[in-house]
């Protein structure tokens, strides 16, 4: 979906511009049983269901509140899109399978603290630690349904497609023309006008118009209420009975709302995110993981991506895009040292400072200070300049450490990538 694109671009130095601000674009995202639950309290027709994680609960549950159903819908809960068509490394296909009642026990055993591999997840997978057993619907027709907030707007935007079922990207590949745009103003809010433009260009079959309306005016509603970045329905589905429901959904917060957020924040599921990037995100620090070689510690979103630029100038890989910002006490850049060793991928660190706000003597004790709660066994080069550059170096010399000096960043790429032969 539209996340898919964002994780696609991460392995590409430039693109991590986009996502280099943590308080800015660091997003919550939640389980779709939360997502569900959610949806359901503010009026929105979602499919029946409960979220289990363990065989016994599974049984309980179907006795309890699906003791009439003949077909069952299990889905394994990971944050990933494509679960569909994912493969559990223990051989079994597809995360999400329709099957008997009296079979879904089975089926959910074999996802349960399984790994799923999927198109979004990476090689390496997600474990499901819960999976969801729902209703089985039945649909008669899918679209798509999103609200999330459009730059050119400056607001929300709501975004539907009379066609569902399969990504947005190609959905918008296959169907331009059926896909519609609504902006809202974010000061006046959704009007009756605007939700019945989106159910126009969703081009009902059996549902009732005006229930349809209220639907779309509820959903905006929830997307407000709970400082969304996304709210995704994909697919909006209508049933056989004549009902609207949002079959499945993925909703996405704004990190900065958290303060006021506080039921929805405590759903994060820190399981399901890189541990590095937890770690990261504990000491405040601006950290994304990539798949390179030489670890990164630099202050200034811009200067880490042009120090990321130039290791793969010379034939280096970073590993992650680490800012430590401009006001990092010493204590933060342990805690980055501490991050960057832990990866086993890392053979060698770069630490790139133009000292302005941040002061090179603040970098250099950390560094002094790291060496000695972690060990180094990787190679380090180190490149400070600016704010007190003539204390830190002295710290570095005085420390005993062995380290790399470099007088300029092109010096200490270079240096970091012949460090790792």
């Amino acid at each position: 979906m539209v996340r898919a694109l964002l994780k696609r671009l991460a392995s590409n130095t430039l693109a991590v511009a986009g996502r280099s601000q943590h308080h800015q674009l660091r997003r919550l995202n939640i389980h779709e049983y939360q997502g569900a639950e959610l949806m359901g309290k503010y009026g929105i027709n979602v499919p029946k269901g409960v979220a289990v994680s363990s065989a016994e609960e599974i049984k309980k549950a179907i006795q309890e509140v699906f003791p009439n159903e003949n077909e069952l819908v299990v889905k394994s809960q990971i944050l990933a899109g494509g679960r569909g068509l994912g493969t559990f490394k223990n051989g079994l296909k597809g995360g999400v399978h329709i099957v008997k009642a009296d079979e879904a026990d089975q089926i959910a055993g074999k996802m349960l603290g399984q790994i799923l591999v999927t198109k979004q997840t990476g090689p390496q997978g997600k474990v499901v630690s819960k999976v969801y057993i729902c209703k089985k619907l039945s649909l008669i027709n899918e679209m798509y349904f999103a609200i999330t907030l459009d730059r050119k707007t400056a607001g929300p935007i709501i975004i539907a497609c009379s066609k569902g079922g399969t990504s947005i990207e190609d959905l918008a590949e296959k169907y331009p023309d059926m896909i519609i745009k609504v902006p809202i103003d974010v000061f006046q809010g959704i009007t009756d006008e605007d939700a019945a433009k989106v159910v126009d260009g969703l081009v009902l079959k059996a549902a009732d118009k005006n229930a349809a309306i209220d639907q779309v005016k509820k959903l905006y509603q929830l997307f407000c209420a709970c400082d969304c970045t996304l709210l995704e329905i994909n697919p909006l589905a209508e049933t056989s009975d004549s009902q609207l429901v949002a079959a499945d959904a993925k909703l996405n917060f704004d990190d900065n709302a958290a303060y006021r957020q506080k039921e929805i924040f405590a759903l994060r599921d820190p399981t399901q995110e890189d541990p590095r990037e937890v770690a990261a995100a504990k000491a405040d620090l601006n950290y994304i993981g990539l798949d390179g070689e030489i670890g990164c510690m630099v202050n200034g979103a811009g200067l880490a991506m042009a120090t990321m630029d130039i290791i793969k100038l010379h034939g280096g890989t970073p590993a992650n895009f680490l800012d430590v910002g401009g006001n990092a006490s010493e204590s933060q850049v342990v805690e980055a040292f501490k991050i960057l060793t832990s990866d086993e991928k890392v053979k060698a660190i770069l630490v790139n400072i133009f000292g302005g706000i941040m002061k090179c003597d603040v970098i250099a004790s950390g560094i002094v200070n790291a060496a000695k709660q972690v060990s180094l066994k990787v190679p380090v080069v180190v490149r400070l300049e600016g704010t007190n550059v003539d204390q830190g170096k002295r710290i570095l010399k005085e420390s005993g450490m062995t380290l790399i000096t470099a007088e300029d960043l092109d010096d200490a790429a270079e240096k970091a990538v012949k460090s790792l032969s």
